[in-house]
């Protein structure tokens, strides 16, 4: 069932804030792990912030925007968890095909612009028009 952006929705989205302001947490130790080199502990916030990231995706799925906006996120922490890894193991500058290790994180970081590019070119504005046409 698809829904675009009611009231409901919105009450739906401010239900969960909390769950979403505990997954900044994750997410600020973990980049601050990566910043600091501290290996244990980036590695360890890999899971929290990702499986939060999930159930938020997972929770806002039948809101349209929220769902793909939460997909890019998703896949972002991949490819962010991945580049921190691949420094952390020191593979980030093996060569690979005239790249390196560290470029496969381009992989998710492109899926996450493409999951957000088809939501603005196929969703976005009517989603836009149909919240106009309600006030």
């Amino acid at each position: 069932m698809q829904t675009n952006s009611t009231q409901e929705d919105k009450d739906l989205v401010v239900k969960y804030r909390q769950t979403e302001n505990l997954h900044i947490v994750f997410w600020l130790f973990k980049d601050l792990a990566w910043c600091m080199v501290w290996k244990p502990l980036g590695i360890a916030m890999i899971f929290p912030t990702l499986l939060i990231a999930i159930i938020i995706t997972y929770r806002s799925r039948y809101i349209i925007s929220e769902r793909y906006h939460n997909l890019a996120v998703t896949v972002w922490i991949i490819a962010n968890s991945y580049w921190m890894l691949s420094e952390f193991l020191h593979f980030e500058d093996k060569p690979l095909l005239g790249y390196t290790y560290k470029h496969l994180a381009t992989i998710p970081f492109g899926a996450g612009i493409l999951i957000l590019a088809y939501y603005y070119l196929f969703f976005h504005s009517k989603e836009n028009k149909k919240l106009t046409e309600k006030t």
